[in-house]
């Protein structure tokens, strides 16, 4: 999960490409659960808060997510495609 936090703060925003720390199933399903503005680049850090919203994360502009709260939408998300894979 640190990982995922560190690939946010170190690359650059310009040469961000989509995230490298994701499966493609991870970014299709988030893409379908967690609604976003209709431009988002194919970032890292939209999915972070993607990821974060699937652990509770009401998205205020006043605080960013935790830990906690980071670490919670990332089982989310892992048992969610998990079990999209399944199908």
């Amino acid at each position: 999960m640190l990982g995922l936090l560190d690939d946010g703060a170190t690359v650059p925003p310009r040469t961000r490409r989509q995230p490298s720390s994701l499966t493609a199933a991870e970014i299709g399903v988030l893409d379908r659960l967690v609604n976003n503005k209709p431009k988002a680049r194919k970032t890292l850090s939209p999915y972070l808060i993607k990821i974060a919203r699937l652990g509770g994360y009401l998205a205020r502009a006043s605080d960013p997510p935790g830990n906690t709260v980071m670490c919670r939408g990332l089982s989310r998300l892992t048992d969610i495609a998990l079990g999209a894979m399944v199908q």
